[in-house]
């Protein structure tokens, strides 16, 4: 496969996903499935992954959806939702994807703004417990729909760690360049190694760097059977070729939670997507493991912009091919030819071929680096001196039992921290008080039992749900 598959809009959904996604000896082994009750393997091979597409096919035909349709899937991650996915694609559909965890009033506002004709649910309540994979049984029901107003292929909510979620369109053509540039990329796993894929394939990370990328380059995806710390060692261990980890800073405080991982010579690495990894925790994951935590950065709105692979420019990545980055008043920019925002296009955030991504950061003239220096709304005055919050965030990380910081400007600058080891509040801010001058520090530390994250792992930031956590 190269660049040169056209792919002019959904409707031609059956030759990209084919072409693309499922073509490939049939004894591949797509997904390899740990079953939680007894530990059992079981391999999904390329044969029965086209078996079972097309079966879904057919449940749609017969729920009225129809070329240049559109269908909402509410699936948590499982064969069901990657089976429901290439189906709506292969008969030339718009899929839309709701994160199983969203609640039934944000569901339903989304339902009544997207207007799809399919809506794809689990059959019964998703039972609690920490899964990356679930075995589902789906109920697909009409919905008084229209046909997608769109071409977009796949139409995805943001992650929301800021504010409200955005409603993002991306093209067939835009998801397979996309898949294509992660095989131009120096690290990423190859035909016959594994993935231990952690990501929900609702978000981008585990879409394309995940589930798109591992069908179209024949690498084995391997969701362990229990997102915890042990089920990740135990997914890594059980196969004797090259595994890496795809995951989020929080994944790679699982790993770094494991109390004597063993040796494991076939863990190549851990590529983590997201926000930055504290310093306690990559030095960790580091010590014990002794494999490179690889760094990749990018958005829902684009999919991949750069990688750090090899761990040797962080906090710089290096962008990915065919991306183009510049630096604008201390913003970073990427060239995107069409605003990703479906509805009206705010310029400020898409205007001239250039999407404003609000992350503050700075671009090497020389070695074409890029480096991200958090937020762009993270930098603020105090009494007129410049204070950059991601620096006063990065340094509570480094405090002696610190899990996780979030720090805003509330009036005044406030962090909220959540903690390890049982410490008291004014000892951590007299070690703050060691590393950082008197006007970078916050006014207010909130100390957390469990700091608010998005569905995808991330930390939240918006003023509201932290005020409503802290105690």
């Amino acid at each position: 496969m190269d660049g040169a598959v056209v792919v002019p809009g959904i409707s031609q959904g059956a030759q990209w996903v084919d072409e693309v996604l499922l073509a490939g000896p049939a004894n591949d082994i797509c997904f390899r499935l740990t079953q939680p009750a007894d530990g059992t393997s079981v391999p999904i091979d390329r044969a029965k992954l086209r078996r079972l597409v097309r079966d879904r096919q057919s449940e749609l035909a017969e729920a009225g959806l129809r070329p240049g349709g559109a269908a909402a899937l509410r699936l948590p991650p499982s064969m069901a939702f990657v089976t429901h996915l290439l189906a709506v694609w292969r008969s030339g559909g718009q899929a839309i994807l709701l994160d199983h965890r969203l609640t039934e009033y944000e569901v339903r506002r989304a339902i009544e703004r997207l207007v799809p004709q399919v809506v794809v649910e689990p059959e019964r309540p998703i039972p609690a417990g920490l899964r990356t994979f679930f075995e589902v049984d789906t109920a697909v029901a009409s919905y008084s729909g229209h046909p997608a107003g769109t071409t977009h292929a796949v139409v995805q909510l943001s992650s929301g760690s800021t504010g409200p979620s955005k409603v993002i369109g991306r093209t067939a053509e835009d998801l397979v360049e996309e898949v294509l540039r992660y095989t131009r990329i120096d690290g990423v796993p190859l035909r016959g190694e594994r993935l231990i894929l952690l990501p929900s394939m609702v978000h981008v990370l585990g879409l394309v760097g995940g589930l798109l990328y591992g069908l179209h380059a024949g690498v084995e995806l391997v969701p362990p059977a229990r997102l915890t710390g042990d089920a990740i060692v135990q997914a890594i261990a059980s196969g004797r070729t090259p595994a890496t980890v795809l995951g989020v800073p929080f994944h790679i405080g699982l790993l770094a939670s494991v109390q004597r991982p063993p040796n494991l010579p076939q863990f190549k690495r851990m590529t983590t997507g997201g926000e930055l990894v504290p310093a306690s925790v990559s030095q960790s994951f580091e010590i014990k493991y002794g494999v490179p935590l690889a760094n990749m950065y990018g958005m829902t709105e684009v999919g991949v912009i750069g990688t750090d692979l090899a761990g040797v420019h962080r906090p710089a990545i290096r962008p990915a091919p065919g991306i183009e980055v510049r630096e604008v008043d201390g913003e970073l920019h990427v060239r995107r030819p069409e605003s990703p925002y479906l509805g009206l296009s705010d310029p400020a955030r898409w205007s001239d071929g250039w999407l404003h991504t609000r992350d503050a950061g700075a671009v090497d003239p020389t070695t074409g680096l890029v480096t991200i220096r958090g937020r762009l709304d993270s930098q603020v005055s105090v009494g007129g001196l410049k204070v950059d919050l991601t620096e006063v965030e990065y340094t509570l990380g480094t405090l002696r039992g610190v899990e996780a910081a979030v720090v805003v400007f509330d009036g005044s600058i406030t962090a909220y921290v959540q903690l390890r080891e049982r410490r008291d509040r004014d000892h951590l801010e007299a070690d703050l008080a060691q590393r950082l001058a008197a006007y970078k520090r916050p006014r207010t530390l909130h100390i957390l039992d469990q700091l608010p994250r998005t569905t995808t792992g991330k930390l939240v930031r918006d003023l509201t749900v932290l005020r409503k956590a802290a105690p």
